[in-house]
């Protein structure tokens, strides 16, 4: 969990952030998870689009989205997701938030 001056750090990150996929009305696929987890390792900070077709309400999907990723959600903003999850990869610079 963050404390809210660190959400806060982490949302003014992710503000100018393209989202670098979206889930749909076929849900999250394991292609779809996979390319999300591999981005997550890679930039340890990603922004993703929850269609309205997804049916679910956008916070619900997130926190599915999150459980499946083992990552955490930083802010659902309408029918964006951020989610922050810190790599296991030590040759790259850290977000430090």
């Amino acid at each position: 969990m963050f404390t809210s001056k660190e959400r806060a750090n982490l949302k003014a990150m992710a503000s100018t952030m393209k989202p670098i996929g979206q889930v749909g009305k076929e849900g999250v696929t394991p292609n779809l998870a996979e390319s999300l987890s591999n981005a997550l390792e890679a930039r340890e900070l990603i922004k993703v689009t929850l269609l309205p077709a997804a049916g679910e309400d956008g916070g619900k999907l997130a926190a599915e989205l999150a459980a499946l990723l083992h990552a955490e959600v930083v802010a659902v903003i309408g029918r964006k997701a951020i989610f922050y999850r810190r790599s296991h990869r030590e040759n790259i610079e850290h977000i430090v938030y």
